[in-house]
């Protein structure tokens, strides 16, 4: 590759985003820098940003190499694309009152009043692992933290990245904190977040598998992820 060309977006912080200077900034594009060093290819490296709805096809019609810009893997997009290792795991929380927390019971206590997103993963999915709790379900997660923050349920079952945006803002009040453990699930959850390529760029794939493996041996994954996502 006489340069390797990235796709991400810009609205989508703290992943990837314009900073006050006008320049892409974010998670995934300190991940693309770390990369290109591992590969030694830094100065053929260019990150650009196109509408989150035109990546597929910008990818497909050689606009860029590689896309980078929190795409979930799924069954569908395997059919079409070629993805390196994950880079990012999409555990599941249990997010909770700070009064039901201080009753230091195992999570999820017996009694607690669960909350749920309709139609969700994370609504089959506390079913399937939760047999024993009766989940309360909401149209919508604000309408979920809105009742955790009014205090009429004990608990919900989402995202944990989501939750943890939540917990740490204004918007909670704070009201609520993560309960301790995460959820990994690749039948409910997927694989997690991965670079995709198109399918004949199989050793472009092998090549970020490579980077991603020595970056998390080396821990600066690490060190990236909890520059942007303190609470770990």
């Amino acid at each position: 590759y006489p340069r390797l060309r990235f796709l991400t977006t810009t609205d989508f912080p703290p992943f990837n985003f314009t900073d006050q200077s006008g320049r892409l900034a974010g998670f995934h594009v300190d991940l693309v820098r770390e990369i290109c060093t591992v590969l030694s290819i830094e100065d053929r490296c260019q990150i650009q940003a196109v509408p989150f709805a035109e990546l597929e096809t910008a990818l497909a019609a050689g606009q860029g190499d590689a896309v980078i810009a929190g795409v979930a893997v799924t069954a569908s997009k395997h059919e079409r694309f070629a993805f390196s290792r994950p880079y990012l795991a999409l555990p599941a929380r249990f997010v909770a009152t700070r009064q039901a927390l201080k009753a230091g019971q195992a999570v999820p206590a017996p009694g607690w009043r669960v909350g749920v997103v309709a139609a969700t993963a994370h609504e089959a999915m506390a079913k399937a692992w939760f047999p024993d709790m009766r989940p309360q379900v909401f149209e919508t997660q604000e309408a979920l933290l809105d009742a955790l923050k009014a205090g009429k349920i004990d608990a919900g079952f989402a995202d944990a990245l989501r939750l943890s945006f939540w917990v740490s803002g204004a918007a909670s009040q704070a009201c609520c904190a993560l309960a301790p453990g995460a959820y990994l699930s690749e039948r409910f959850l997927g694989e997690g977040l991965a670079i995709m390529v198109r399918r004949q760029d199989k050793t472009l794939s092998a090549a970020f598998d490579h980077a991603l493996a020595e970056l998390a041996t080396s821990g600066r994954l690490e060190e990236i992820y909890l520059r942007y996502f303190p609470l770990g």
